[in-house]
């Protein structure tokens, strides 16, 4: 019975960090939704249903991609992309997508566009065309409490948003002493454009959240994020770690029942092996 207990805790084990790791990427950060809907089984309804589908299939073996559905007439084309987080891996990344799929169909039921932002990923669609359009609109802002003006924290916060500005790639994360920050373009921009929209993100973040503790600033096209240690938030940069952790310690569970499943087989084995001679002394009696 003991034996079997065993393996049992480390499934549940499992599950537990799975579940938490989930949890943590698709947290609900955002979404909007366009003004102008469709009529219920149109063709705009059925093209919307094929982008949708498309965006999940490929997020399983990509981070991002971006489709246009044509219809047979211009009213019904539509546009659409996803995009995970840098550091996800592709099962992660699919999972999140899906989220915001299923996400999307709840809050922008009927409207001809909508987007929806969480913590792992983002998913949008149109019907009037946004790709490789750039945007550095606005479209959350949230900061965190200032306890204080604290120059030599602001300075290595400054000295974060610097390193995420001139660090190459879409996606970027930097981190000094006790300021952690992350910062993404989303995958339709070119290197240039994304420099532009992370640099109007970063003055953005700069002057709004003056010396508050942490803060988040979401462009139309791009976002940066930081965080002080010990701030409440559960900011992009500590969810990057926790990513990292829960990865290492499903991989750590994953061998530990192999190893259970090994000794289980082998202890069965010798059971069997040891019980065999004693059967045979009693037929002999």
């Amino acid at each position: 019975m003991a034996l079997f207990s065993l393996p049992t805790f480390f499934l549940s084990l499992a599950v537990v960090l799975i579940s938490s790791h989930s949890s943590s990427i698709d947290t609900f950060v955002y979404g909007g939704c366009t003004q102008q809907t469709y009529e219920p089984n149109s063709p705009y309804e059925s093209n919307l249903n094929s982008l949708l589908t498309s965006l999940v299939n490929s997020a399983t073996f990509s981070s991002y991609n971006n489709f246009t559905i044509m219809g047979s007439t211009p009213q019904d084309v539509i546009y659409g992309l996803y995009q995970c987080r840098g550091d996800l891996s592709v099962p992660d990344c699919s999972t999140c997508v899906a989220s915001s799929v299923s996400q999307l169909g709840t809050l922008c039921s009927r409207a001809c566009g909508g987007a929806v932002q969480l913590q792992g990923c983002y998913v949008k669609y149109d019907n009037t065309t946004f790709l490789g359009v750039e945007d550095t609109s606005v479209v959350l802002k949230k900061c965190g409490p200032s306890v204080g003006y604290d120059g030599e924290t602001m300075g290595v916060r400054d000295t974060v948003m610097a390193s995420l500005l001139s660090g190459g790639g879409l996606y970027r994360v930097s981190g000094a002493e006790e300021v952690q920050g992350v910062a993404q373009c989303v995958g339709d921009l070119s290197g240039e454009e994304c420099q532009d929209c992370l640099s109007e993100a970063i003055k953005r973040l700069k002057s709004d959240c003056g010396v508050a503790v942490y803060g988040d600033m979401y462009l139309g096209k791009c976002y940066a994020r930081y965080s002080t240690k010990g701030s409440p938030s559960n900011s992009q940069a500590q969810n990057d770690n926790s990513s990292n952790g829960a990865q290492k310690a499903f991989a750590i569970v994953i061998g530990l029942l192999a190893g259970v499943a090994l000794l289980i087989i082998f202890l069965t084995f010798l059971r069997r092996f040891c019980e065999e001679p004693e059967a045979n002394n009693l037929v002999a009696i």
